[in-house]
Parts: structure tokens; C-alpha cells; sequence
């Protein structure tokens, strides 16, 4: 009991910090996490961290919320779950709510107009860090469809302004059939 309630408290406590010394949304936290649940702590391995990371991009609301219930639940259960998602949520709820109320003073500041500028430099730093991150496990796994469906999308998306929605679909299509395919091969 005392070690399920220790790691309850390192699992709020840790999604906690990660969620209030990140900016820039999901993208950004999930190396974080990454680093943190599959480096540090060593209570999820890198693929899975992955497949949870696929998981909270294609599920509806924030993506840093999604995979911090995703990682919490994996690891402590419905209670990991819940103080993961406290411990992501809190923080940004009581920077929105102090920002809220100052928000004609923060509007006009110049100092802080500057540092939102800088902020979005690291935040697409980060990002970039994250596809090539996540680029790589896939390189790794040596599976050709996963890689060409990669590489597909981030044409189609990107510059060709085909609907994410569509990709998704197409993309979870497929899978689908490389997965019945794999049944039927016995892989």
C-alpha cells in the first residue's frame, strides 16, 4: 500500500512539474514524458511510449492531457490516471486563471509580447525534436508501411493541404489491413 501511495504521489508530482515548466502545448511534453517515464523512471518502455503517444494524438481534447491519463493509467491504474491528469491540468488552470486576470496589463507588455516571440523559437525546436523522436522508432522497427505512410502524410498535410481527418482515417485503414494481412501471413 505504502509503495502503490509513493508512486502515486512521484506520478502526480512528476506530471505536475512537466506540465508547469512546459510551454507549447502536448508536442512539447511528450519528450518530456518520454524522457522522464521511459529514461528516468524506467515504468514504460520506448514502444510503448510510442503506441501511447499515437494513442492521445488521435483521442479528443489536449494531446499533454491524453497522454498524461494514458501514462497514469498504464502505470498506476484508474488512480494513476486521475492524479496524472491533476497534475497535468493544474498547473496551466492556475496560469490561465492568474493571466486572465491581468490580462490588460499582460496584453500591451512589450517584455512579454518579446518572450512569447522566443518561446515559440524552443517550442518548434521541440516539435521537431518529437518527429524525428518518433521518425526514428518507426525507422527502427524496420516496418516498410509505417515509414511510407510517414513520409505520405507529411507530403499530403503539409504541403498539399489534404485534411488531417482524412489522413487519419486513411492512415487507421490501413493499419487495419496491414494488421488483417499479418493475421493471414501468421507475422
Amino acid at each position: 500500500m505504502e509503495k502503490k501511495r509513493k508512486s502515486l504521489l512521484t506520478l502526480f508530482l512528476t506530471t505536475l512539474e512537466i506540465s508547469a515548466f512546459t510551454f507549447g502545448g502536448g508536442y512539447v511534453i511528450i519528450p518530456l514524458m518520454r524522457r522522464t517515464f521511459v529514461g528516468k523512471l524506467g515504468w514504460i518502455d520506448e514502444g510503448e511510449m510510442l503506441d501511447l503517444t499515437a494513442i492521445a494524438q488521435s483521442a479528443p481534447g489536449p494531446i499533454a492531457v491524453n497522454a498524461a491519463i494514458l501514462i497514469g493509467y498504464r502505470t498506476g491504474g484508474i488512480a494513476g490516471a486521475a492524479v496524472s491528469a491533476l497534475g497535468a491540468v493544474l498547473p496551466p488552470l492556475v496560469i490561465i486563471s492568474i493571466i486572465s486576470a491581468f490580462y490588460q496589463a499582460f496584453r500591451s507588455n512589450r517584455y512579454v509580447s518579446l518572450a512569447m516571440t522566443a518561446m515559440s523559437a524552443g517550442v518548434a525546436a521541440v516539435v521537431v525534436d518529437v518527429v524525428i523522436a518518433m521518425a526514428w522508432d518507426i525507422l527502427k522497427r524496420k516496418k516498410l508501411l509505417p515509414a511510407v505512410m510517414m513520409a505520405v502524410v507529411f507530403v499530403l498535410v503539409g504541403f498539399l493541404d489534404v485534411s488531417v481527418i482524412a489522413m487519419m482515417i486513411a492512415a487507421a485503414g490501413a493499419g487495419y489491413l496491414s494488421y488483417i494481412h499479418g493475421k493471414r501471413r501468421g507475422i
